[in-house]
């Protein structure tokens, strides 16, 4: 994950985007939380590019989409109660 998409979801979550990062296995369920509700909610475009479409717009990537590994992570997170951490 890119440092400004990164940094914007840790924000989402309630961390500083500190880097190195952890979040404890006990804050786990309520980052989820956080991430999946703010990811539902926001359609927001964050990200634009080029589609090599001739029609002269860019396309983007929605925070939904930017979120989803970052959601698989910290599912994966809960279940095994594992610690999430960046670097």
């Amino acid at each position: 994950m890119f440092n400004e998409v990164a940094q914007q979801l840790l924000g989402v979550i309630g961390h500083s985007g500190t880097v190195p990062g952890a979040i404890l296995a006990g804050d786990v369920p309520a980052a989820l939380q956080r991430l999946k509700q703010a990811s539902e909610s926001d359609t927001e475009v964050i990200a634009g590019s080029d589609d090599g479409d001739d029609s002269g717009e860019s396309a983007g990537v929605s925070l939904k989409m930017r979120a989803l590994p970052l959601i698989a992570l910290f599912e994966s997170a809960q279940q095994n109660n594992s610690n999430v951490m960046w670097r």
